[in-house]
Formats: C-alpha cells, sequence, structure tokens
C-alpha cells in the first residue's frame, strides 16, 4: 500500500515578546524553513536619531515544515505555540507567503498597517511587485498597496 506523505506547510508561530529574531535564528540553525519579514523605522533616542529594523508582524515568525513534524519548532526557544484553528494547525496560503517573500526582495518601504477585510483588490501588472494581489488605499493623496495575512487578522502597507 502506497502511504502519502504529508507536505511541507506554512505555519505562524506564536512567540514570546521581541523574540522574533532569536526564533527566526534558532529555526534557520535547525534547517527549518523560515520567514521574518522586518521594516526599518526611525526612533528617537534621548541624544540621538537611529533606524532600527523591527518586525511586521510582531509576536510571530513564520515557519515552513511538516505538521507531522513538528516537535523541533515547538522546542525553539521563545515559540509558545503554532497558531490553529480549533485543535488543527492553521496553515497559511502559499500565495500569502509568497508575496511577503517578494515585498522583502524588492526592498520597497513598508509599515504595519490594520488588516482590511473590505477594499478594492488589485494585481500589481509591471515593476518589483508584478503578480501580488492586494488591497489599494489612499493616504495622504497618495495610492499604496496593503498587503494581509488571513490568519493573523494582520497587514503590511507598502508604497
Amino acid at each position: 500500500m502506497l502511504e502519502i506523505q504529508p507536505r511541507s506547510s506554512w505555519y505562524a508561530l506564536f512567540v514570546r515578546p521581541n523574540h522574533e529574531k532569536n526564533v527566526s535564528y534558532v529555526l534557520e540553525q535547525k534547517g527549518i524553513e523560515q520567514l521574518l519579514p522586518m521594516y526599518k523605522v526611525r526612533k528617537k533616542w534621548s541624544d540621538r536619531y537611529k533606524e532600527v529594523e523591527l518586525p511586521l508582524f510582531p509576536g510571530y515568525v513564520f515557519g515552513c515544515f511538516d505538521p507531522s513534524r513538528r516537535v523541533p519548532v515547538l522546542n525553539t526557544p521563545g515559540v509558545i505555540d503554532i497558531v490553529r484553528n480549533g485543535p488543527d494547525l492553521a496553515a497559511i496560503a502559499p500565495s500569502e507567503i509568497a508575496a511577503l517573500q517578494t515585498l522583502m526582495k524588492a526592498g520597497i518601504p513598508c509599515q504595519p498597517w490594520p488588516y482590511l477585510e473590505a477594499g478594492q483588490l488589485v494585481e500589481i501588472e509591471s515593476g518589483p511587485l508584478a503578480g501580488l494581489t492586494g488591497t489599494v488605499i489612499t493616504v495622504k493623496s497618495e495610492m499604496r498597496l496593503v498587503l494581509s495575512v488571513k490568519l493573523l487578522h494582520r497587514s503590511v502597507l507598502t508604497e
């Protein structure tokens, strides 16, 4: 009898506050594909301004793994749990992960944005974000694109 092996899927890992970078690094060292989308923000310190990188989805790191082999992921220091839908692990749509990966590779400025349920969906036809689907909004008379991760009810705003 032919046994069907479960395929790897992308999952959101709920992590301890401010442990996203450490979790991402340890997963990478374990050979587990991970994604930690970051954005740059200018912070004011007491004596100067400094540009820092922060997670686009605070408290979450994305991991791609076979759900039957989740123990090494759960044993990673800083990981609290895998986001679930009831008792089952909740996989993230591959198109949403691909959109975030494309955005990170493009190096276009972005920032966290409130999750949008309704709005006009568009597909970008050319440029570094060609092929992505997102919601168009207007901010200060400028068009912006919002990419969403439905499972987490979180979004990212980019130009």
